[in-house]
């Protein structure tokens, strides 16, 4: 069963840096603090839907263990009344990787946070240093190894397509993360935004942002990775809400960006799958996954249309005994 998780984005306030690709009121749409007031809200609307039993309250947005110590205790708070009542199960926080250290951990576990995500964003000091990210790659690494020593569900989100990166240090970040064994994962090709200093870059023509075709095939990639180390991607591609829409300038932003990326996954282990068991043209059934028809269609039946172009007309079945990411092609019989 999926819960509902309460999430409230907690603005800019905490971060010391500005990073160039970062614009959280366009991200989180917020433009003032989060209180324990709106912690109260935000838990009354959610406890409407039955789902949300068993779910977390999510602190997003800006680097919750950097902003004011007395302000994060105060939100700590609101929201640990739901978790000791068993309205929720637990508190997810994401933060900075050098605003962690042994007595925030502590407090954080005081109350009952369950989950903390670090921004790490990349794992190349070069790419950190020329976004003005604030901390290195060793950070990222001493502080999930703390996270994990104290038992938190530990998530690791990185960028794609950042100033400075190419495709090859991104695979050598996935490389790092799976080294570290993260919990979880999350995937944001980066973005441009009105007001940050990318947007500047942009305009200057010293920054060129990756399209939706260029960051789905290295995403397609990491997701692959990720998969078979056994580490689950829970996002994939910038949420929208917020003023994401308004502030958009630029880059690989699309509402359904993951879906993209399996498309690519599908294609490619479709033609694999045709090429080493020597299917001959024609008319073929793919058989994938209930959840995973649409990804193996492609958005506008792309991936029907990819097929058709080289001589197979395909038709798409549901198998529930296949796994993620596997499928299996036949020759279709004249009757299908």
């Amino acid at each position: 069963m999926k819960h509902v998780n309460v999430a409230l984005f907690v603005p800019h306030e905490g971060c010391p840096n500005q990073c160039s690709f970062c614009n959280q009121r366009a991200i989180s749409g917020k433009k003032t603090q989060v209180t324990p007031a709106d912690v109260d809200k935000a838990v009354e609307i959610a406890l409407r839907n039955p789902d949300s039993k068993g779910g977390e309250i999510a602190f997003f947005g800006g680097s919750f263990t950097a902003i004011r110590r007395s302000t994060m205790v105060s939100l700590l708070e609101a929201a640990h009344r739901y978790i000791s009542d068993g309205s929720f199960r637990g508190i997810r926080i994401s933060t900075r990787p050098d605003a962690v250290d042994e007595e925030i951990c502590g407090i954080l576990r005081h109350y009952g946070v369950t989950a903390v995500e670090l921004g790490a964003q990349s794992l190349d000091d070069r790419v950190l240093t020329l976004n003005k990210r604030g901390h290195t790659a060793e950070d990222v690494a001493s502080a999930t190894r703390l996270l994990k020593k104290y038992g938190f569900e530990t998530g690791l989100q990185m960028m794609t397509g950042l100033y400075g990166s190419t495709d090859s240090d991104c695979i050598g970040t996935a490389m790092q993360i799976v080294a570290l064994r993260p919990d979880t994962v999350r995937i944001y090709p980066t973005v441009v935004l009105e007001n940050t200093l990318l947007c500047d870059l942009y305009r200057s023509g010293e920054y060129k942002p990756q399209t939706v075709e260029e960051a789905s095939e290295i995403c397609a990639a990491l997701l692959e990775i990720f998969h078979k180390e056994g580490i689950n991607v829970i996002r994939t591609g910038l949420h929208s809400g917020g003023d994401v829409e308004g502030e958009f300038v630029a880059g690989a932003y699309h509402p359904a960006f993951k879906e993209i990326c399996e498309s690519r996954i599908y294609l490619k282990k479709a033609f694999e799958f045709i090429r080493e068991n020597k299917i001959p043209a024609g008319k073929i059934e793919i058989r994938v996954h209930p959840k995973f028809v649409s990804p193996m269609t492609g958005q506008k039946k792309a991936n029907i249309l990819a097929l058709k172009e080289c001589g197979y007309t395909a038709k798409i079945k549901a198998d529930d005994t296949l796994e993620k990411y596997t499928l299996i092609v036949t020759e279709a019989s004249e009757e299908n």
